[in-house]
């Protein structure tokens, strides 16, 4: 009978479920300190950037683009009135947000749209002229 030695995957385990119960994903910013999460995408004429934001009014929201090309997403989740209820488990985030994500290209904040449907927020952000790409004429030599 071969003797194994598991202390050292007891460690990596424990050290994981530490990780986990802490927020922390291997170095990396944790969901709950990046509220909200933000999905950037892009294409030839715009970026857009992708947001779930559950249980918001319009008027909670507040969306700015700055000179330094960055975009905010700020606003407030109030919680629901619960009168006299008992709270057993609260998992669900309550109170100001705000966050500031640096933008790939250079975008036209005055024609920039957002939309809020059923939780999710998606912002279309133009691209300026000298962001997008141009073709060029290779000339025969």
């Amino acid at each position: 009978m071969a003797f194994q030695f598991t202390w050292p995957r007891e460690l990596n385990r424990l050290q994981s479920e530490m990780d986990q119960l802490f927020g922390r994903d291997g170095g990396s910013i944790s969901r709950s300190q990046a509220y909200p999460a933000i999905n950037l995408l892009e294409d030839d004429d715009n970026l857009y950037v992708e947001s779930e934001i559950p249980g918001m009014e319009l008027d909670h929201f507040e969306l700015f683009v700055n000179d330094e090309n960055q975009l905010t997403i700020q606003g407030e989740r109030k919680q629901p009135n619960g009168g006299t209820t008992t709270r057993h488990r609260e998992e669900r985030s309550f109170g100001r947000f705000s966050r500031m994500i640096s933008l790939p290209a250079l975008v036209d904040g005055d024609a920039t749209t957002a939309e809020y449907v059923a939780g999710v927020l998606t912002i279309t952000l133009p691209k300026r002229p000298e962001a997008k790409p141009r073709r060029i004429q290779v000339a025969a030599g």
